[in-house]
């Protein structure tokens, strides 16, 4: 009799410790639920954007306005991964050509970014704004700033891109008044601050349909803008 009370004992224990960890493992997947559902909003509302911080009727833009996918690319011309990256953007566009529309926006973070941003924006009013954007990148080494301290004196970086509008065959009188009345200064903060709004905290950043690219690299954008075409 002992014996089976004993028995019974045991088994009425195996029940009660099987209950108990049944019940933790409940109110563990409802919370991972919970979490996961959390985690699904808090990306979702990530990934709005505000149209307006993304383009500008003033950006330059390259390719057809009515595109399906539209790209924006935030960058700095003295970035040297921008400059890298910059064959893979004129590929993608070639490829899905008809496709897609490029925006670009400045993210002016180098001691020379803003100069080089001012040259690229008089070039465009002169119609050579891409021709201007790929000089600078070819060139970068000869006026952007390595890691660590500056060590091109302003000046000199004036006179390479007062050289380099007379090698692109613009009117270079009309480029240093552009530099002398600082023209494009407001339209540089209102893009960097469009950048910051947007979560923008490096360059190149690339925004496909309002969808931040999160992994950089050619493979991603790719299937981001895949993504995008398949809608």
């Amino acid at each position: 009799m002992r014996k089976e009370v004993k028995i019974l004992g045991a088994v009425a224990l195996v029940v009660i410790i099987g209950a108990i960890i049944g019940a933790s493992f409940y109110r563990s997947s409802v919370q991972n639920e919970r979490i996961t559902s959390s985690n699904a909003a808090s990306n979702s509302n990530k990934s709005t954007v505000n149209a307006e911080n993304l383009v500008r009727p003033d950006s330059p833009t390259l390719g057809a306005v009515d595109a399906p996918v539209t790209l924006v690319e935030f960058l700095d011309p003295e970035c040297e991964s921008c400059a890298a990256f910059s064959p893979v953007v004129k590929k993608i566009m070639k490829d899905y050509d008809g496709k897609i529309r490029l925006v670009i926006r400045y993210m002016p973070l180098h001691p020379n970014s803003l100069s080089a941003a001012t040259f690229t924006e008089a070039a465009g009013e002169q119609g050579k704004y891409w021709q201007a954007q790929e000089m600078l990148f070819q060139k970068q080494p000869e006026w952007g700033t390595k890691h660590g301290p500056q060590t091109t004196a302003p000046a000199d970086i004036n006179a390479l891109f007062k050289k380099y509008a007379g090698e692109l065959g613009l009117d270079t009188k009309k480029m240093d008044a552009a530099f002398a009345e600082n023209r494009y200064q407001a339209k540089l903060q209102r893009d960097l601050q469009d950048g910051q709004a947007l979560g923008v905290r490096q360059t190149p950043t690339f925004f496909v349909n309002g969808r931040k690219l999160a992994r950089f690299s050619e493979a991603d954008l790719r299937a981001l803008i895949d993504e995008e075409l398949k809608k």
